[in-house]
């Protein structure tokens, strides 16, 4: 339970940043995928550069998951297409309906409604890729 509630109030504190950002914003997203405005890209590009920088620290002074496990980060493989198809289909429905994964449910505890039918649509094709995943090549 105490695991829980630390995930919970870290998710609370990652909403309230994204909000007061304007990361979640609409016009915001719009105004990036028109190459309008370098906001998101400030933000995502923060967000890469902090993940990079903890990842080296958490490398060289061996910190451990909450399972106990050293960090580590796993190899990819070099398959290119693949994380290009991937990152297209991410990317439109990103542009489609205006939010990743994460903003759409603090779009929802903001009360932006509609979102649970991207929600709903988001896990309806998890769904589907869960059917076709042995079909599809890896």
């Amino acid at each position: 339970m105490k695991k829980v509630l630390k995930f919970f109030l870290v998710g609370i504190f990652f909403g309230i940043v994204l909000v007061k950002s304007e990361a979640v914003s609409w016009y915001r997203i719009y105004e990036m995928f028109k190459f309008q405005s370098f906001h998101m890209y400030g933000i995502i590009g923060t967000a890469v550069t902090t993940g990079i920088i903890l990842l080296l620290i958490a490398k060289k002074s061996q910190l451990k998951t909450t399972e106990g496990t050293n960090i580590r980060v796993p190899l990819k493989d070099k398959g290119l297409i693949r994380y290009l198809a991937g990152g297209s289909i991410f990317g439109l429905g990103w542009a489609l309906c205006g939010a990743c994964p994460g903003p759409m449910y603090i779009l929802v505890g903001t009360g932006v409604f509609s979102m649970l039918i991207v929600i709903a649509a988001a896990l309806a094709g998890t769904f589907v890729y869960g059917l076709l995943k042995r079909k599809l090549p890896h």
